[in-house]
């Protein structure tokens, strides 16, 4: 058992679709390109070809090695997110990159993958109970020290680790943390709609509906109480925290989602752009090469954010669905696979790359449709970029290793 080979073991369903959305990708930026004088499509390629030793480095290493090293791998991410604020390159506004001449290298991409190995590392210790509340405090220092560095230069994709909650519920961290951060972030968007009082009333009532359907036994008015001003607190701070930390784009962008501002020739044109290519692909698409939205370059970042544009408005609502299709047949497949993993750190890890993965296609989509402000957060395996593409592909090739192994686990 010990010397099955990879190529026999690992999971071809994945590696299929895998490198089927990469081929598809590249097409999709392929096109897009055309229509500038960049070659994307060509430096893409040359990603592309990069992965396929880098794949090969992944699975010839042996599998504990990932989690034997989880903690070192974690800690270097980190140094890697802190050395942004000494030695990293500004691009349009974010400082988010290291350049290596016209090479450049987002770390944040690959500290996803550092962190699910350490989440994975520390629940996989026999003794760990989500249970108790000091281990709830470690593991969400864990997941808070990247956050806490990526947020200064890219607040988008601090929003996709808190995708980890979701894994840590699924290993025992208890519910309210989740209901907490819905409440949380329904209560600042209702804040930026209506005015503070009202969303501050309609908490009241909610609370005391609450308090009247309970238990005559479970009622405790002093606990309702304080639930009741930390709510007030919280909605009565959002205005400040929008208007004083959140960034002029960042507030634009809330703004043009929620109505409050309608800019089609300044901050809400690639919305509204991408939202008229998409729609213009109607049932079957324009055909390849043949969308006009596209070839004219009327979306910005096409080849990157906005990639998804290019599959709706030339291959239309049946090839993107058919793309969908194909990412959720893999998060689905990822979380079979983690389903039957025979170590907790390999199951977790799985979960991790499942959640991970979807929470960029999640936002990604949402956002090119219109119905999530723009965050800059790239489609998994479609969106141009080096640094995404080999962070991504090691993400999944290293639970995919993990599983190919899952023969001499015991």
């Amino acid at each position: 058992m010990k010397n099955q080979s990879v190529k026999k073991n690992i999971d071809w369903i994945c590696v299929i679709i895998y490198s089927t959305l990469v081929i598809l990708g590249w097409l999709n930026i392929y096109s897009s390109s055309l229509s500038s004088l960049e070659d994307t499509f060509q430096k893409q390629l040359i990603f592309i070809a990069l992965t396929i030793p880098l794949i090969f480095v992944i699975v010839s290493v042996d599998a504990k090695f990932y989690e034997k090293y989880a903690s070192v791998i974690y800690i270097i991410g980190l140094l890697s997110l802190a050395g942004l604020f000494v030695f990293g390159k500004t691009i349009k506004g974010q400082t988010n990159w290291y350049s290596f001449g016209s090479f450049g290298l987002q770390p944040s991409e690959f500290v996803k993958t550092a962190t699910a190995l350490a989440i994975a590392k520390y629940l996989s210790d026999s003794q760990i109970n989500l249970k108790d509340t000091n281990k709830q405090m470690q593991v969400l220092a864990i997941l808070g020290l990247p956050i806490l560095l990526i947020i200064p230069h890219d607040p988008g994709s601090a929003l996709i680790y808190t995708i980890f909650l979701i894994v840590l519920y699924r290993e025992g961290l208890p519910a309210w943390y989740i209901w907490t951060g819905f409440i949380a972030i329904t209560l600042f968007v209702f804040t930026l709609i209506f005015e503070p009082q009202y969303v501050i009333l309609m908490a009241l009532i909610g609370i005391l509906l609450v308090y009247w359907r309970s238990r005559l036994a479970d009622r405790n008015i002093i606990a309702s109480s304080i639930i009741f001003v930390l709510i007030s607190g919280f909605v009565l701070s959002v205005n400040y925290v929008f208007e004083n930390v959140f960034k002029q784009h960042h507030r634009d962008r809330f703004n043009i989602l929620l109505g409050k501002t309608v800019d089609l020739k300044g901050i809400g044109y690639n919305t509204n752009q991408s939202e008229i290519a998409i729609g213009s692909g109607g049932l079957f698409g324009k055909g390849f090469l043949e969308g006009t939205q596209t070839k004219g370059g009327f979306v910005p970042e096409q080849h990157t954010d906005y990639i998804f544009t290019t599959v709706g408005e030339e291959w239309g609502f049946i090839g993107s669905l058919v793309v969908i299709g194909l990412f959720v047949t893999l998060f689905l497949r990822i979380i079979f696979l983690a389903e039957r993993q025979k170590t907790k750190f390999s199951r977790v890890y799985g979960y991790c790359t499942a959640g991970i993965l979807f929470i960029h296609f999640f936002v990604n989509i949402a956002m090119v449709i219109g119905i999530f402000p723009t965050i800059g957060v790239p489609l998994p395996f479609f969106s141009y970029g080096g640094s995404g593409l080999w962070g991504f592909t090691i993400l999944l090739f290293i639970f995919l290793k993990m599983d190919a192994n899952k023969v001499n686990e015991w």
